[in-house]
C-alpha cells in the first residue's frame, strides 16, 4: 500500500519578480521536504532549480519547451489518490517534492516557473478546458506571444502547439494574476473578475506566502 502523503504547507519566500533569486530554495523548504519525502524529494527540486539556472537567460520559446517537459517528466495522480482530497491545487514545490499531481499542479508549477523566468503574466493565462477526446475538464497553461497564435503547454499533447491545432480542447475559463476570464467560443472570451474570486488561487497563493503573481 503507497503512503499517504499529507500536504506540506510551505511558506515559500520564493522571489519572482528578481532574476538573482531564480532558482534559489531556503534550506529550510528543503529540510522539511526531506522529512517528509526524503533525499529524492530534495533532488527533485535541485533539478527544478538547476533547470531554471540553464535557461535564464535563453529565448522564451526555448524555455517554454524546457519548463514543459521538465514537468511532463512527473507521475500523474488523481488529487483523491495523491492528497485524500476531492480538489486540492499543490504549490510546485509539493508537485516537485511527492513527484506527482494532476493536471491542474503541472499548469500551476509551470506558471510559475516561467513567471520566475521573468515571463510576464499578462502573456499566461491558466486554462480550464473540456478535453473532447476524454470527455473530462482539464488544464492547461497558454502561452500568448506578441505576435502570432497563443501556444499551448499540456501534459497531454507532450509538442507546443498553437492553439487552433488543439481541436481536442474546448476552452471554458482562463485566468492569471491580472483578471479571469469566460471563453465564449474560440478566440472569443469576457472578463468575469480577479482570479482570487477563485477559491483554490486564493488557497495557493496563501500557501506560497505570495501576492498575486
Amino acid at each position: 500500500m503507497r503512503k499517504q502523503i499529507k500536504p506540506v504547507v510551505l511558506m515559500v519566500l520564493w522571489v519572482v519578480c528578481s532574476a538573482a533569486w531564480a532558482g534559489v530554495l531556503p534550506l529550510t523548504v528543503k529540510g522539511k521536504v526531506h522529512d517528509q519525502f526524503g533525499e529524492e524529494g530534495v533532488q527533485r527540486l535541485e533539478r527544478w532549480e538547476k533547470l531554471v539556472w540553464d535557461i535564464s537567460y535563453h529565448h522564451v520559446p526555448d524555455q517554454l519547451r524546457a519548463v514543459n517537459h521538465f514537468f511532463n517528466q512527473l507521475q500523474f495522480r488523481t488529487d483523491q489518490e495523491h492528497w485524500q482530497q476531492a480538489d486540492y491545487w499543490a504549490t510546485p514545490v509539493e508537485t516537485l517534492a511527492s513527484n506527482g499531481g494532476d493536471c491542474e499542479d503541472f499548469a500551476i508549477a509551470k506558471y510559475f516557473t516561467l513567471r520566475q523566468l521573468g515571463v510576464p503574466a499578462a502573456q499566461m493565462r491558466i486554462t480550464y478546458v473540456r478535453a473532447l477526446k476524454l470527455n473530462e475538464p482539464h488544464m492547461v497553461l497558454t502561452y500568448y506571444p506578441r505576435r502570432g497564435e497563443p501556444l499551448v503547454l499540456d501534459i497531454l499533447v507532450p509538442d507546443l502547439l498553437p492553439a487552433s491545432q488543439r481541436t481536442d480542447l474546448e476552452p471554458v475559463y482562463s485566468f492569471n494574476a491580472e483578471g479571469l476570464w469566460q471563453a465564449k467560443s474560440r478566440g472569443q472570451e469576457t472578463r468575469l473578475g480577479e482570479a482570487d474570486d477563485i477559491a483554490s488561487w486564493r488557497d495557493l497563493q496563501l500557501r506560497l506566502g505570495l501576492g498575486s503573481l
